[in-house]
Parts: C-alpha cells; structure tokens; sequence
C-alpha cells in the first residue's frame, strides 16, 4: 500500500475529503502541509492507499504526492 499526501485549495475541502476517506475505509490523517508542497491552505492529509488515487480527486484537491522514500513525488496536479 503506498502512503500519499494530498493538499488543498482550503480548509474545508481537506476537512471533506477526511471525511470521505473515513466513509470509504480508507485512514486519513490531517497535518500541516510542508511548504516546499503548497503555501494554500496550510492543512494536508495523509493517507494509504493502493488502488489508483485519480478515483479521489474532486475540485478541493490541488495537489497530490506519493511519499516515496521521504521524499514527495508529485502523481496529480489541478
């Protein structure tokens, strides 16, 4: 299962989509976000998946990152 950070244009499309994730089984853990990734809203959300994380995206989603080896790997840009 590969772990991703996904950011947001705002504060409550992360609090959605941590809902969501929740709903769907999935875990999810809202953090901060880095600044080197986005400098929007300031909240992210981690989470596991293994499955194709372009069947999570919706329009609150800016950005999301696969963690790979401590580094953040960009999969899915707005």
């Amino acid at each position: 299962m590969k772990e991703y950070v996904a950011v947001f244009f705002t504060h409550s499309g992360a609090i959605k989509f941590d809902r969501n994730a929740k709903k769907n089984n999935i875990a999810c853990e809202l953090m901060p976000v880095p600044r080197k990734l986005s400098s929007n809203c300031g909240i992210g959300a981690k989470f596991k998946y293994d499955q194709d994380v372009h069947g999570l995206v919706n329009e609150e989603i800016e950005k999301i990152f696969e963690v790979a080896a401590k580094n953040y790997v960009l999969v899915y840009e707005e």
